[in-house]
Order: C-alpha cells, then structure tokens, then sequence
C-alpha cells in the first residue's frame, strides 16, 4: 500500500525513476545499518547503539518535474518547544509551513490556526512519511522521542527513514537539530544516536546544516520559575555543568538565516546563549527576580548514577537507564557552550539582538507578577479568592 502511494504521488515529479523499488519502506530496512551491542552480566543487559553511517541508495536526478517552490517547508516536530518557534518564524517570514505531527487525541489546531498545514505521520511507521514530503523543498527536523518510548525507535530508526525517504523524493534541503558535544559522550545513549545521525545525514548526499543546541530558556519556566512561585520544590543537583542556554525564538530566527545563506551548505553550526549557567545559579537569579526563596531539593549526582546502574540491572527499566545516563555529563564538569563570534559574523547577525537568560527570565517574571497583582485586585472587588 506504501509504495503504491509513494510511487503514485511521487511519479509527476520524477517521472522516470522506477518508483516501484524505490519504496521509503525497502530503502529503510536495507540502508538503516547500526549493531546492538550487549554486555551482559549475572543480571544485566546494557545496550549500545553503535551507528555505521552509509548513504543512501543513489538517486538519479533524471528529471526536472514539477518544479517546488523554494518557500515550501516541513517542519518535523512541530508541536515541540522548539518546533512551534519554528512555524512561528517561517510563516511570519512568508514560507508555506507544512507540518508533520503524529495523530494525536487532541488535535494540533494550534498550527491550523497560525496558518500551517499539518500533517499526520509517524516516524516510527516510515511508511507513512513519503506522502508527507510531495512537493516540498526543505524538511526542518525538531523530532525527538517522547520520553516513554525507547530512544532509538523515533532518534535513530526514525530520523533515518527520514531521511532516506528526503533523499528519495529529492528534497533539496535538510535541516537537522542536535545537541552540543554529542561527539564526546558515547556513554549517553541519545547523545550518541545524535552523533549517528549528524553522519548518516551527511553521508546521504543531502544539502544540508546540522545545529547543535545547548539548552532552551523556555525548559527553565517550568523547571524552575513556576515551582518557586508556587511555593514547591524545585529539584536542582550539586553538579558543576554549565549550560549556555538560548530563547527557542532566537534559535528560529538563526535557523531561518542559516537556510537561506547557501554557504552554509553541509556545515555544521552550534547555537549558544551569551552566558552559561549552573543548576544553582539560575536557581538564584529566578529568586531574586521572583522575590522569594525557592524550597531547593538538592539531588546528589552520585543518587542518579546509582538509579541508573540499578535500573540497567532490569530489561524493563532500560529506558529508563538510557535517559539517566545525563547523569554521566553532570559529573563530567562539561561546559555547554561555545564562543559565538564567529557564527554571529557567518550569519550576518549582532550579538546584542540575541536575548540573555536574565532578560528573558525578567520579562517573564515581571509579566506573570503583574497578572498575579491584578487577579489579587479582581479577587478583592469581587469577593472572590484565589
């Protein structure tokens, strides 16, 4: 049924490829090449993923067919944290956004009503991504998996047959989010499949621009900002790393410059915010702008790396470890951040237009406490209390 879809739809565009062997399905199970590699103790099975990134089955351009038009995107992930800044900023920016979204209970109407056209497609069912890709030029990935599900059925599996199917329908851009120093963390599972795919996309063939990504602003609200003001515990750890965190808006606006400066073809970029930041001190900064103190639980990162070695002991629970395995980075004094000079001057874009944490967190807080005062003045007035 997928590959009579695919060729059927595919087949104006690129009238004479032979679509009947060229089914996103076929290629993804012969062009998909990772190993699993066990160690097994008395009671454990620990798993790693070791990716060997081969391109995909060469694709003839035979054909000029129906011409896309350069302003037609897909935006992978599109109800995400990052996703959604995307289609904001591609359709403020004129592009015709198309977004592919899994089918969902609640749909995502959210999109509909920005002006995107959304699209139901799974990335764990690569038969139901070809017809998602006709007529499109430029495919922006923001997928990652949920975090019930096993990391590589949407990070690995996925995002190849992903791209196998980009190459397949000659998509002619690809842009792909990663996270930074994932080359030098193999330990952590998901690091490590970011690593795999940054190469495997690279070996496609693909136009593309890989950005790696050190932490979102918006991940810090609910983290941080909202259990302070709601006078819960806020969960941070004794760890040294420091994250450069940078506003998703920001990310999007860097995003959409990089994909139309053709220089940028096949390179790969990291985003940092202007500053890095430990647990503590942004734990800090919220207080002083909340003007309260936070009811800090201080997780020891010793506690982590123990829960997760006790829940590799378990086959069930070895997701559960996989996603634990950050704990190895916290204990690791990284630095996640990278001096930005030089991308700024890439990109043609001035560093004081780039919003800091303190900015972002204080428009934040001044906004929210404003409302707070005014539903307090409501309450007042009406008897009513909150």
């Amino acid at each position: 049924m997928a590959s009579t879809l695919y060729a059927h739809l595919a087949t104006p565009t690129l009238p004479s490829r032979k679509l009947s062997s060229l089914s996103c399905p076929t290629m993804f199970h012969s062009a998909l090449s990772f190993s699993i590699g066990t160690t097994k103790g008395k009671h454990c099975s620990v798993l790693k993923v070791l990716c060997n990134a081969q391109s995909a089955p060469a694709a003839v351009n035979l054909a000029p067919g129906t011409p896309v038009r350069p302003t037609s995107i897909l935006v992978v992930g599109a109800t995400g944290t990052l996703g959604r800044q995307v289609v904001r900023r591609a359709l403020d920016e004129g592009y015709d956004v198309r977004c592919l979204v899994r089918p969902r209970p609640a749909p995502a109407d959210f999109l509909r009503d920005w002006g995107a056209t959304v699209v139901n497609a799974d990335l764990s069912k690569p038969e139901t991504i070809p017809a998602t890709l006709v007529g499109v030029h430029t495919i922006i990935d923001c997928a990652t998996g949920r975090p019930e599900e096993p990391i590589k059925t949407v990070d690995w599996e996925g995002k190849v047959a992903l791209i196998q199917c980009a190459k397949a329908m000659g998509i002619q851009k690809f842009i792909f989010f990663s996270i930074h120093n994932c080359d030098k963390h193999p330990e952590v599972p998901l690091m490590e499949i970011k690593h795999c795919t940054e190469k495997f996309l690279r070996d496609s063939g693909l136009n593309h621009v890989v950005i790696r990504l050190c932490g979102f602003m918006q991940g810090l609200i609910g983290q941080y900002a909202v259990p302070i003001l709601e006078e819960k515990s806020v969960w941070g750890t004794d760890a040294p790393t420091r994250i450069a965190y940078m506003d998703t808006q920001d990310i999007a606006r860097l995003t959409f410059i990089a994909l139309r400066n053709e220089n940028i073809n096949g390179k790969l970029l990291t985003f940092a915010g202007p500053r890095a930041w430990t647990t503590q001190e942004v734990i800090t900064l919220c207080e002083r702008l909340a003007g309260q103190d936070a009811n800090v639980t201080t997780v020891p990162v010793s506690v982590l790396r123990f829960t997760r070695q006790l829940t590799r002991l378990f086959e069930w629970t070895n997701d559960v470890a996989d996603r634990l395995a950050f704990s190895e980075v916290l204990t690791s004094d990284t630095v996640f951040s990278v001096p930005m000079a030089e991308t700024y001057n890439l990109l043609g874009v001035d560093a004081k237009d780039v919003s800091s944490l303190e900015k972002y967190l204080q428009d934040y807080f001044t906004n929210i406490l404003k409302k707070l005062k005014d539903l307090k003045a409501q309450s007042k007035q009406t008897d009513i209390f909150f």
